[in-house]
């Protein structure tokens, strides 16, 4: 079976696929140099995006005056990724969940490996909104003096570990050792910078620490741990589970242990997915917003509602067409068994996410009161899910 996101598929319609970095040379494992401008690039002035993105799309990105405040928009472009992770996105798009609720709003996708590059996609116009991470998303609201985006839903909870050799047992044995996450400045980047400080590890975003982090392609990561030249990963699924089923990976870090509850009143609950929305798209296009939420939502409620092997079935034709290949059923059903598929965004939890990237070196410390803009997913949902105190609910 091919490598979901390791081979470019014949996508659709107007489905794109986005791969981060994919217009430059591959970095190889244990190359230092470039790192640290790509960090302060997340940091200070622009996450490091795929330049086949703004090249593709610097044509179409909407204009200042597309239509006045409320009209529905002309199109839609969303972004997503070929995650299990994302599944609310996937089975979104394939059921017709999402098209159907926008009318005669077009619907367009692209699909990007990692969440800084959907960022900068969102930040261009190359995209309106986009099923992404948290942290990054923190990220370009920071940047952007809370002017980029806003968190309209959640999507998906869990569904990230640590996973190593078979001979590493324990936090000790991770000196010295090489480490692979997503993308710099990603979620689970994040999250495997700030619990190797925990654990008493100085890490940099050059690559060099107490243990070296080489930010790297979800498919390339399994090939390299396969071929002896990593010693582990922090990674969404399926890819956790593809470690750890086809390449004798195991597990020393389920981050849903890492999360009691005290933060979102769910314990093992913390935000892997979430659904976020350009700013001045939505004071334009409130309308195709909310058409968004609500087949979103929908998706949501038929991932929670359907039986374990339609709910497969229907998630692997979708990364069939969104990255090449399908899992195997072993793989996907490990994969289903770590995620919770939810429109809550787990606000509480957005101000550890936040520490967590001060930590990691990828963001600054900075007030994010208003990331959250709730009010249309509560109107569809007829719910009151919580924005914590940062932002509109």
């Amino acid at each position: 079976m091919a490598d979901p996101q390791d081979t470019s598929p014949q996508n659709p319609g107007n489905s794109t696929r986005i791969v981060a970095g994919q217009a430059a040379p591959k970095r190889p494992l244990g190359l230092k140099i470039g790192i640290a401008a790509a960090v302060l690039a997340l940091v200070g002035g622009g996450a490091a995006v795929a330049s086949a993105v703004n090249a593709n799309n610097a044509s179409t990105a909407p204009a200042a005056d597309a239509a006045p405040a409320g009209n529905p928009a002309a199109e839609l472009k969303l972004g997503y990724f070929g995650n299990v992770t994302h599944a609310p996105a996937l089975v979104g798009v394939s059921k017709g969940f999402i098209k159907d609720e926008l009318g005669d709003t077009k619907l367009s996708t692209q699909v990007f490996n990692a969440g800084p590059a959907a960022i900068e996609a969102l930040n261009a116009g190359a995209i309106d909104a986009t099923y992404i991470g948290p942290n990054p998303a923190i990220n370009s609201f920071v940047k952007s003096q809370g002017e980029s985006i806003n968190i309209i839903a959640g999507a998906a909870a869990g569904g990230a570990q640590l996973v190593v050799k078979p001979e590493i047992s324990s936090a000790a044995d991770l000196k010295g050792k090489t480490l692979a996450s997503p993308q710099l400045g990603g979620t689970q980047d994040v999250a495997l910078r700030a619990w190797l400080a925990s654990q008493g590890y100085k890490t940099n975003v050059d690559g060099s620490g107490d243990v070296a982090i080489n930010p790297t392609e979800n498919a390339q990561t399994l090939k390299l741990f396969q071929d002896g030249k990593l010693d582990g990963a922090w990674l969404p699924e399926p890819w956790a589970s593809r470690l750890v089923l086809n390449a004798g990976a195991k597990v020393l870090v389920d981050e849903k242990d890492l999360w009691d509850g005290s933060l979102s009143g769910k314990p093992g609950e913390f935000p892997t997915t979430i659904l976020i929305v350009n700013q001045k798209f939505a004071a334009e296009h409130p309308d195709t917003v909310k058409a968004l939420l609500k087949g979103h939502a929908k998706s949501v409620e038929w991932l929670n509602g359907a039986a374990t092997e339609e709910k497969a079935t229907v998630i692997n034709a979708a990364l069939k067409e969104a990255a090449g290949a399908e899992l195997k059923p072993d793989v996907i059903d490990r994969s289903l068994k770590n995620i919770v598929f939810t429109v809550d965004p787990l606000a509480g939890t957005y101000q550890k996410l936040l520490a967590d990237g001060v930590t990691a070196g990828t963001t600054k410390q900075a007030d994010i009161n208003g990331i959250f803009d709730l009010r249309a997913l509560n109107e569809v949902t007829g719910e009151k899910t919580s924005a914590a105190n940062l932002g509109k609910e």
